[in-house]
């Protein structure tokens, strides 16, 4: 992490491998001009965001120094303010990641739910560590805080990289057991693309089990403890 760091330090976290190093030219691709134009022309830091997400996008799902410094030219700011930006945000990349970036959400209701045990059978069926990449490249496994979907815990997303920017999609995959993520990366890996949302059968979206209800009929006992035992 280069949060509040100098810009000396913060150069010398990216350029530990020669793909990080600041001399490697990154050119920002098609897209630029729309995305700016969502923005007044004296106002281009107001894309930056936008821009490093197409940056990492386009560079396999993390962000060089080459392609911050590339940004910094787009928007016209010197490059710490880029960098200031980069190493804020959990979901911009520092590092290499795998074609498919696994995140386990690790707030309080997955974990109550279990998210630490879907991230242990992530780990160990891939072979690797927290943050490692696996050797074929394809899947590297993260935490992230709350992903925002928590009637729905546990839960993990998945940043589908292997196409690009073009292909690039970002998806939830809800009500997750250790068997069900173990079983979503293997129709990856074979190249499918599994159903995102819920992978509880019983459930719609976010709905209860067994289907919806209303108020005009018999009131359902909490799923998780017995009335009649308190």
């Amino acid at each position: 992490m280069c949060r509040a760091k100098p810009y000396g330090i913060c150069v010398q976290f990216y350029e530990k491998e020669k793909s990080n190093s600041r001399d490697e030219r990154y050119n920002l691709e098609f897209r630029v001009k729309e995305i700016l134009s969502h923005y007044p022309s004296n106002y281009k830091q107001s894309a930056m965001i936008p821009l490093l997400d197409l940056a990492q996008q386009q560079h396999g799902g993390w962000l060089p120094v080459s392609a911050m410094d590339a940004v910094a030219k787009v928007i016209e700011v010197a490059p710490i303010r880029v960098y200031e930006v980069a190493t804020l945000y959990s979901m911009f990349n520092r590092t290499k990641v795998g074609k498919y970036h696994l995140l386990v959400c690790g707030t309080t209701p997955c974990m109550i739910r279990g998210s630490r045990g879907i991230e242990e059978a992530l780990l160990k069926h891939l072979g690797v560590k927290r943050n490692e990449v696996t050797q074929d490249g394809f899947f590297s496994v993260g935490e992230m805080e709350c992903m925002g979907c928590c009637v729905n815990a546990p839960m993990i997303t998945v940043a589908d990289y292997s196409n690009g920017s073009e292909g690039y999609t970002y998806n939830y995959f809800e009500d997750v057991t250790p068997e069900k993520v173990i079983e979503i990366v293997e129709k990856l890996r074979k190249g499918e693309k599994p159903p995102h949302g819920t992978q509880n059968p019983q459930r719609i979206r976010s709905g209860p089990e067994g289907g919806n209800t209303t108020l005009l009929g018999e009131p359902k006992p909490p799923p998780c403890r017995d009335l009649d035992a308190c």
